[in-house]
């Protein structure tokens, strides 16, 4: 797979570093440094929304930095046809997809040995003839991106030397990751060539793309579809709009997006894809993907039959820091992940934890993206036993060693009310791989046992008050 747009230049270089930039929050005063030393943070603990915007983009990054496989999802996938009367076809194996050679021999080298549960369902409807648009909802890791990067190198005619595939991502690193699989599957296909339309690439007026596939973020996009004339959108044949919620999380995006697709041709094949499926979101799915066929995640049920729950009463900060103290000296722990509710608490925790010798791993919202996933990946190895992260890291990264989450904080959202989900999502870093795990919540004030009590109501779920009693049934826990 050759890709002549891949040397970046300079300055676009420089628009990396600008975009990547752009990912970790302004206020801080003092970086951490990618070993997630431990550092000041910034008294300004209150986010923007376009801070939440950007931690949306940087938390997806995050995890497709930190995958090196599939995830292997319990979720059930709901399939609604736009014609309810045609046979449901799905596949076990990519050979029944009757793929051309070179891209089934791209597939078994990226390691997939047969289809996810959404390529199951997805790929059989994106390859039909005639194409049929989707709208399908998959979290990070279930093999998306392969799908529909599968769906485009089959479209696409390797002897017409213009864009017949267009991409867009929400930021310059999103459409970057998509490209690197795009180069990965298409690598027996040396015809195939991809094109990045990124802030900073910058071509010649009058210049024609002579590449079939252009991935890039709906600005740029729609600049050389519109005002630079570099893509004639007519001959667009698959339209992928990836990262949905994203997207319409980013001033301007939405709009944009729209205007790109208006200018495609009827019979353009539109995909769109989704982590989540809010109203929002619906609502911009059904404006840009007309007549779709649609893959939803049936909710995951919620289980916490393997981790044990446990809360301690305190009265202020620093009782709570000598009530972990204390937790610590008593039991053995492998690994564990305290999670904090401010950036600032994560600084305070991390440095006394490791002004009485624990090796500490911080993992907050300044940092940038690559700075977190090497902070992941060290406390992956071991090389440091305690991860204190604010909920940065409460979805989608799974430490096998974890076997005790400490809610430092208990989970509240901007109002104040339980954060239900995001407790789920914290305890659930243990209790994995069909182990047993430890939770343990700490209850500073009326507040927060009143907090804790509207967790237990919602979760049916009876959450004890740990006692020296219960350090014996930790030990056996914890080992």
């Amino acid at each position: 797979m050759a890709t002549d747009s891949w040397a970046l230049a300079v300055d676009e270089q420089e628009a990396a570093a600008e975009s990547l930039s752009s990912l970790h929050l302004k206020e801080e005063k003092t970086k951490p440094d990618s070993n997630g030393a431990v550092v000041k943070t910034d008294d300004n603990v209150e986010k923007t929304e376009d801070e939440e915007k950007e931690d949306r983009a940087a938390q997806s990054l995050l995890n497709k930095l930190i995958r090196s496989n599939l995830v292997d999802t319990t979720n059930q996938v709901e399939v609604l046809q736009r014609d309810p009367t045609s046979p449901l076809y799905s596949v076990k194996s990519f050979e029944e997809l009757r793929l051309k050679p070179q891209l089934l021999q791209g597939v078994y080298a990226m390691g997939f040995n047969r289809p996810s549960k959404i390529q199951e369902n997805a790929l059989p409807m994106m390859l039909a003839e005639p194409p049929q648009n989707l709208i399908a909802q998959s979290q990070s890791g279930t093999g998306k991106t392969a799908a529909f990067v599968l769906a485009m190198l089959s479209r696409v005619e390797p002897g017409n030397k213009y864009p017949q595939c267009l991409c867009l991502s929400p930021t310059y690193e999103l459409a970057l990751q998509t490209g690197k699989v795009i180069e990965q599957m298409g690598k027996f296909y040396p015809e195939l060539k991809l094109a990045y339309a990124v802030r900073g690439n910058k071509l010649e007026r009058g210049q024609k793309i002579s590449e079939q596939i252009v991935i890039g973020t709906p600005g740029t996009v729609l600049d050389w579809c519109s005002k630079l004339k570099f893509i004639d959108p007519k001959k667009i044949k698959v339209f992928v709009l990836d990262e949905a919620d994203v997207m319409i999380a980013t001033q301007g995006h939405q709009d944009q997006s729209i205007r790109i697709q208006r200018m495609l041709p009827r019979d353009c094949q539109m995909l769109l894809f989704s982590a989540t499926f809010e109203d929002s979101v619906w609502k911009f799915a059904q404006k840009v993907v007309p007549d779709p066929n649609i893959i939803k995640l049936k909710r995951e049920e919620e289980t916490l039959d393997t981790i044990k729950q446990y809360y301690v009463l305190c009265n202020n900060r620093d009782e709570k820091f000598q009530a972990l103290c204390n937790i610590y000296g008593a039991i053995t722990i492998a690994q564990a992940m305290i999670f904090c509710h401010t950036r600032k608490t994560a600084g305070w925790l991390a440095a006394e934890l490791s002004k009485e010798g624990h090796q500490v791993a911080l993992l907050s919202g300044e940092m940038m993206v690559e700075q977190r996933a090497a902070v992941i990946e060290r406390f992956r190895e071991g090389k440091e036993k305690v991860l204190v992260t604010t909920n940065v890291c409460a979805r989608g990264i799974d430490v096998e060693q974890v076997s005790v989450v400490i809610n430092f904080d208990l989970p509240v959202d901007k109002d104040g009310n339980p954060d239900n989900e995001t407790y789920l999502h914290r305890i659930g870093r243990t209790g994995r791989f069909g182990k047993r795990g430890l939770a343990i919540n700490m209850v500073d004030s009326k507040h927060s046992m009143n907090i804790l009590n509207r967790i237990q109501e919602h979760f049916n779920k009876k959450i004890n008050k740990l006692d020296t009693d219960d350090l014996d049934e930790i030990e056996k826990i914890t080992n």
